[in-house]
Formats: C-alpha cells, sequence, structure tokens
C-alpha cells in the first residue's frame, strides 16, 4: 500500500511490487507515509480484506437519548433593540439561565447555537422539566423561547450527535409557539405515568422526516381523581384543568410550581 500524494514517490512502491509475484498494489488517497497517521481506516480495511476476504461495516456507536432543542423568539428584533451591547449582555443571562437548568436536570449541553442550544438528556422526563423551567424563567428576561423534545437513538460523533433523532427535534422546536414546549408522542408515552398532563397540538408534517408526526404541549400536573368527591365538584375540577390547559403559561408555572412540592 502506498499513498498517492505522499513525499515518498509512488513508483518506487510500483517497482517494488512488479518483483514481488503475485503481488498487487493498494494505491491510496493521502499524503501521509506512517500507517498510524491520517487515514488509518483505509489501511486496516485493505489489511482486514486480505486476511478475511471481506471488509465488515463499523456501525456507528448509538445511544438512546432525548434530545432538547431551545430558540429564542424573534431575536433579530430584540438585537435591534437592545443594540450589540445591550443583546450580548442578555445573551449571556440567557446562557447562563439555560446553562444552570440543563445541568440541574442532569442533562448535557451538546450545541450553543448562539441563540439557543441542543442538549441531551438520558430520561424524558427530566429533559421535559427542564424545557418548562427555562421556558418559565426566560420570561423574567423579557423574552420567549420555544422549545422541541424528542426521544430516540443518536450518532455519537465525538462530542456532537446525529441521526434522524435529532433532526425530529429540531423540526419539533421550529413548530412551537412563542414560550410553547412541545414533545412528540414518543415523549409524552414514555413519561406516562409522572403525573405530567397534555394537551394535544394536533398532528404535522415535518419537514424531510416520513409520516405524519402527533404533537404535545404540557399542561399541567394530573390530578388523582379522588372517587369520593361529589359529582358536581368532580365537574369543577374537570372545568378549572380545561380552563388550565388553555393557558399555556399558567399551566407551566402550575407544572412548575408542582416541582417544588
Amino acid at each position: 500500500m502506498h499513498r498517492k500524494d505522499e513525499a515518498i514517490p509512488i513508483e518506487y512502491a510500483r517497482e517494488i511490487a512488479a518483483g514481488i509475484p503475485s503481488a498487487r498494489i493498494v494505491e491510496l488517497q493521502g499524503i501521509d507515509h506512517w500507517p498510524t497517521v491520517g487515514d488509518i481506516k483505509s489501511i486496516t480495511g485493505e489489511v482486514e480484506e486480505f486476511l478475511t476476504g471481506q471488509r465488515h461495516e463499523h456501525l456507528p456507536d448509538r445511544l438512546l437519548a432525548t434530545v432538547l432543542f431551545t430558540d429564542i423568539v424573534d431575536s433579530t428584533r430584540h438585537a435591534a433593540r437592545l443594540g450589540n451591547r445591550g443583546w450580548r449582555e442578555l445573551l449571556a443571562r440567557h446562557d447562563d439561565v439555560t446553562h444552570t437548568e440543563i445541568s440541574r436536570f442532569q442533562g448535557r449541553v451538546i450545541q450553543h447555537t448562539g441563540d439557543g442550544f441542543l442538549a441531551a438528556f438520558d430520561g424524558p422526563t427530566r429533559a421535559l422539566r427542564c424545557a418548562t423551567t427555562v421556558a418559565e424563567r426566560m420570561q423574567g428576561l423579557g423574552i420567549d423561547v420555544r422549545c422541541g423534545l424528542h426521544t430516540g437513538e443518536c450518532e455519537i460523533r465525538g462530542e456532537d450527535i446525529g441521526g434522524i433523532a435529532v433532526h425530529i427535534g429540531a423540526r419539533v422546536a421550529a413548530l412551537a409557539q412563542a414560550g410553547e414546549v412541545l414533545v412528540s408522542s414518543t415523549v409524552k408515552d414514555l413519561v406516562n405515568g409522572s403525573g405530567i398532563a397534555f394537551q394535544e397540538r394536533g398532528t404535522h408534517m415535518l419537514k424531510g422526516v416520513p409520516g405524519q408526526w402527533q404533537l404535545f404541549a404540557p399542561a399541567g400536573q394530573l390530578v388523582p381523581v379522588d372517587h369520593h368527591i361529589p359529582v358536581k365538584r368532580r365537574g369543577f375540577q374537570a372545568f378549572m384543568a380545561d380552563r388550565i390547559s388553555r393557558r399555556p403559561r399558567v399551566a407551566r408555572t402550575v407544572l412548575r410550581l408542582s416541582y417544588r412540592r
């Protein structure tokens, strides 16, 4: 084997191969002379095929994770209103809050997109609670964020992650309204039993993703049904639950307060 563009001319390798019976020279791309430098896989692949007769495909490392995307709503308008210095200061406070909450809910920051974040969690309930808390705290800074969550297998790419699950999470976040948290039906099903209530947000086509996807927004905590409560009182609770679910900011406040209990 010899790399075509390395310092030692490839003609030397061809001459050596010509003097060995039944030898075949393999010309590889690249400039590195030492086999342990540069594109090592091209060399190990040729060696594996020579010794075994075939080359095995090495599957990428994968992990099951809940991905969270956040994005500041109307970031350009805020930047124009505040000016460069004011916008930088607001972004710094936004970043501090988001980092703090992701860490508190045991997540990991994967990417900082300038006015948003991509984070990964090993549990969907913690990811969802992180998202609702971030959305609530941003209102104190005078801004709204949109958040989207999805759970699926992700490819590990060094410190980064990729794969269709990440794309779905980004598409879900893009459909969220100002101050809203949206989740896929996968997340909703996985947090069943956590006590978190959801409101339907319709069925959508996600750009570049096959099929239709049903989305949901968290709407506070489920209230356990007490069968000893009179029917009239139960009707009032249902009425209030419906009213709260129609006001996302109130629902998030109730949900946040329930975490502190």
